[in-house]
């Protein structure tokens, strides 16, 4: 910290006081520059005593004469100082309100950015504008192949290929404690990859749990980095962790709800909220449950499709199966799939479903009447549906190949329910005995009586539902 001792004196406060005391001596007593230049006192071609004036070590001046010169000696190193003590004030709070105002700023950036990359290049610009670095890098975490991946540089950093476990960055990530190193060469954790450093400043980005990432600025030349300058990467760092923090949870939520509005297109809200949640993985796990499984199939589809072009027929059967799922959906139904023009859907997958044989003759009632509210006088008249409904044990889950896996159920109940579906005629909903039986003080039922039905080697009991 320079103080010159022209200026010092030269203060109308301190030049009074310092002439009074020159006068206090009658003899010769002059103060000097470093350059023995007169700037205050008496001049003599000899001087007895002769005093230095420092400033941390280096002489900045003289004090020369008779008596009296070691008094004024010690005054003047005593505001000089006082002076260097003023100075180092106004520097240490001048640096702190540079850094308050540096993270304020920065917060407010980063605050309003969502992107992790522009997020990164934005520290690295503060750091190098802030601390003298000629090369830096912000590292994430890459947890699949433990390794790290650069999401910003500047510099001459070099094309890198680093385990998180490896170098000074390494170290640092699995400490989670920032750290300055003046002396890189020297250090025995340093990687290939850091040697084009002199001195680094590295610290950690990290979240509530673990570190995430490593930022880095460091020197190509010999340079002595202070607590200061670590404090401030280290304040950084940490805004920049809650940056991007805040930006990766907007990304997931975004992406959340991606998948749930393409999801929901397919899909009960039921399916969509277990996978989207993943909270209870055994709902979407392979395995035996006690379903209802309904089929709904559109009788003589095959001659409808003649008396229009196919356009208009997939325009009228999008319309069918929009007011249809609506339904199925508001009885707590999932459906399954898509067949031509059938439905499949089931009550109590993937989560459990309270009285869903129940809902399930609500559903197939609620079906038919809907049918025929559907503000299309066509499909009104011509789409006629059968409804089969099962219930009992089976395999239910993600089955398929590796390459594609389909969420349903598989079993005899499903084949009975889709042979039910296949006899009832259009307008009927016909269900099996336990259907029946579970529902029998619910809902009005005619007895079909026994039928022997395509693929089973017995006949199965069937019972119609009155409506």
């Amino acid at each position: 910290m320079k103080i010159k001792l022209k200026s010092l004196i030269n203060k109308s406060t301190l030049k009074n006081i310092i002439q009074e005391w020159l006068d206090l001596f009658p003899g010769n007593v002059g103060i000097f520059d470093k350059n023995r230049n007169l700037l205050m006192g008496r001049t003599a071609p000899f001087f007895p005593q002769e005093y230095t004036i420092k400033v941390e070590g280096e002489v900045i001046g003289w004090v020369r004469g008779d008596e009296g010169s070691s008094a004024v000696s010690s005054l003047l190193n005593y505001l000089v100082n006082q002076s260097l003590s003023q100075k180092a004030l106004v520097n240490e709070t001048l640096e702190r309100y540079k850094e308050i105002n540096l993270l304020y700023r920065i917060s407010e950036e980063m605050s309003a950015c969502l992107d992790m990359g522009v997020i990164a290049e934005l520290v690295l610009k503060e750091a190098r504008d802030i601390i003298d670095s000629t090369q830096g890098e912000v590292l994430l975490v890459d947890p699949e192949h433990q390794r790290f991946t650069t999401l910003a540089q500047f510099g001459d950093s070099p094309s890198r290929d680093l385990a998180i476990d490896d170098g000074i960055v390494g170290y640092v990530l699995s400490t989670g404690v920032a750290e300055v190193i003046n002396d890189v060469e020297n250090d025995p954790r340093l990687s290939d990859t850091e040697r084009f450093n002199r001195a680094l400043i590295c610290a950690p980005l990290k979240s509530r749990h673990e570190a995430f990432g490593v930022i880095w600025i460091g020197h190509s030349q010999l340079t002595s980095y202070r607590a200061a300058d670590l404090k401030l990467l280290t304040a950084l760092a940490s805004q920049t962790a809650n940056a991007m923090e805040n930006a990766r949870f907007h990304n997931y939520q975004l992406q959340q709800e991606r998948i749930k509005s393409n999801l929901e297109r397919y899909m009960s809200p039921q399916l969509v909220k277990a996978i989207i949640d993943n909270k209870e993985e055994s709902l979407l796990k392979t395995g035996k449950k006690d379903l209802v499984i309904l089929f709904s199939d559109i009788r003589n589809f095959t001659t409808h499709c003649e008396m229009l072009e196919p356009e208009k027929i997939v325009e009228y059967l999008n319309i069918y199966f929009t007011h249809m799922v609506d339904v199925i959906f508001s009885y707590g139904g999932t459906v399954n799939k898509f067949v031509g023009d059938m439905i499949v859907c089931m009550f109590g997958a993937p989560a459990p479903l309270e009285e869903s044989e129940k809902k399930a003759i609500e559903t197939a009632i609620a079906m038919q009447e809907c049918l025929q509210s559907i503000p299309v006088p066509w499909i009104r008249d011509n789409f006629k549906t059968g409804i089969g409904i099962s219930s009992g044990e089976v395999v239910v889950g993600n089955i398929g190949a590796r390459q594609h896996v389909d969420y349903t159920a598989i079993g005899d109940k499903v084949n009975t329910g889709s042979r039910l579906q296949a006899i009832a005629k259009g307008g009927q909903i016909l269900v099996d005995r336990t259907i029946y039986d579970r529902t029998i003080d619910q809902f009005d039922f005619k007895e079909v009586g026994l039928v022997n039905v395509k693929g089973k080697m017995h006949t199965i009991e069937v019972f119609e539902v009155l409506y």
